[in-house]
């Protein structure tokens, strides 16, 4: 027996209209409909509610429909794939600020009276901001689980080298001769600890919303 088949017999022994369960489930009453005659699947989402919905075990609702199965198979490692893609996003468009970031700083903002101007604006203004941002959408993405907890160090990492980037390679450019000590002198922990600071706030509050978001849709 085929999940659809399954389906119509649970409803029809709960006395539910098709628009019922609809209701009961967020989704169109043709939904239903093809799911019932096997003419589209539902999610996992939505398996599950099914199976709370009718008080059958997930086991017995999937039992030997090698193709629903298959259906649920696939529909997870496509979820998998946005998880890992959206990982790649946000992670990416920092990258990609703090690259233009130190690249304009090396092509000539680094010369003249602009340095300093230049090294504030990237170092306090325009590198938190970012770091702020993209730690708020990677804790209000769920995807991220546990991991989003170790992008502070990350983004402390990213705030020192700019800061070396920036000021230290501005004073490293006053000296004659440039020695291994010099150049590690250049990095400052009080710039990690800010980075990893700022991105811990806002992955708490990316957190925080995802979590009142949930309780809402499910209280």
């Amino acid at each position: 027996m085929e999940i659809g088949e399954r389906l119509k017999n649970a409803r029809s022994e709960h006395g539910l209209t098709q628009e019922q369960v609809a209701e009961e489930l967020g989704v169109s009453r043709q939904s239903i409909s093809n799911w019932e005659n096997n003419r589209s699947y539902p999610d996992i989402v939505s398996v599950i509610k099914l199976s709370d919905l009718y008080s059958i075990s997930l086991d017995e609702l999937l039992k030997e429909d090698k193709k629903m199965i298959e259906h649920l198979d696939d529909a997870t490692n496509e979820v998998k794939s946005r998880k890992w893609f959206s990982k790649l996003i946000e992670v990416g468009s920092f990258l990609v600020i703090w690259a233009v970031t130190a690249i304009a700083f090396r092509t000539g903002a680094a010369e003249g009276s602009n340095a300093m101007g230049y090294s504030i604006l990237a170092l306090y203004i325009v590198m938190p901001v970012s770091t702020l941002v993209i730690s708020f959408f990677i804790g209000a993405d769920r995807g991220w689980n546990r991991l989003r907890w170790l992008m502070p160090l990350f983004f402390g990492m990213a705030l020192i080298t700019t800061q070396m980037e920036t000021f230290g390679i501005k004073w490293l450019s006053t000296l004659e001769i440039v020695t291994v000590s010099d150049f590690f002198s250049t990095f400052e922990p009080l710039y990690f600890i800010i980075g990893a600071a700022v991105s811990a706030i806002g992955i708490g509050i990316g957190t925080a919303v995802r979590l009142n978001k949930f309780k809402k849709r499910t209280g």
